[in-house]
């Protein structure tokens, strides 16, 4: 498969490179400053290499164009560094990668998400009733509701698209494992290493099933 990866020096985005490539995936890794990409995966890039690094404004859509062109997935891992105060980084960078595109005619569109903001089915009654109305969405707001923002552009795209909401997030080696739910929520979710959502993104990218549904995902 060859994949196309927006947010590549995040913390999420850079293990879905990795899982992809030992998977022996191609990737296409769009990056506002290569410098940040640690240095075995910088030597690993080349021409007829199974990694290609692009620099480009994820902000311009015609920038990104033949970054995404000949992709079997496109996957953005973009998010804010900063969630209490507005932002519309998530929304921008979405619209302009499904501009892109459509502009080119590719189809497959993952988007991380999170889902600390959708209260609903799937919850226990503390998390759903408490701790995501109460707690998370005052102390996140900005950051979700970009993020909402963000997926109401993606289900308006037209492409073939799946939104994938993770729990708060951890670093580290990961179990090699994570459970989902289609159009609700995990029961106990509350956390997943960043490594399981690259296999979960992965996994759900080559899924048909998948296409024009909201997966939730967990440790």
């Amino acid at each position: 498969m060859r994949l196309t990866v927006f947010g590549a020096t995040g913390g999420t985005g850079l293990q879905v490179v990795r899982r992809a490539l030992i998977k022996d995936h191609r990737v296409t890794a769009v990056v506002r400053d290569p410098s940040r990409l640690p240095a075995d995966l910088r030597d690993r890039a080349g021409d007829g290499a199974a990694l290609e690094v692009v620099r480009a404004d994820v902000m311009d859509p015609g920038a990104i164009e033949d970054a995404v062109k000949g992709s079997d997935a496109v996957v953005t891992a973009i998010g804010t560094r900063e969630g209490r105060t507005p932002t519309t980084v998530c929304e921008d960078s979405t619209r302009s990668i499904t501009a892109a595109m459509g502009a080119v005619g590719e189809r497959r569109f993952l988007m991380v998400s999170a889902s600390g903001f959708a209260n609903g089915p799937g919850d226990d009654p503390l998390t759903r009733y408490v701790v995501k109305p109460m707690l998370l969405k005052p102390m996140l707001k900005h950051a979700f509701a970009d993020m909402a923002r963000a997926e109401d552009v993606v289900r308006a795209s037209g492409l073939d698209w799946t939104i994938v909401r993770p729990p708060r997030l951890t670093d580290g080696d990961g179990k090699g494992r994570y459970r989902a739910a289609v159009d609700r929520n995990v029961l106990g979710g509350f956390t997943l290493a960043r490594a399981d959502l690259a296999l979960a993104l992965l996994d759900h990218a080559a899924d048909p099933s998948a296409i024009g549904h909201v997966v939730s995902v967990g440790g």
